[in-house]
């Protein structure tokens, strides 16, 4: 019942496009998560 699909050209293009979209999001919430930080140890001197 199971079938071999091959992933192909679109399939690949959109694997590298959602990898590239997560290490984007993570790269944003850690520069936001380090700013955050850094305030609060500002604040606390």
């Amino acid at each position: 019942m199971s079938k071999d699909v091959g992933i192909g050209t679109s399939g690949s293009l959109t694997v590298a496009v959602l990898t590239v979209a997560v290490a984007l999001l993570l790269r944003s919430f850690y520069k936001r998560y380090n700013r955050l930080k850094k305030r609060e140890e500002d604040e606390s001197k």
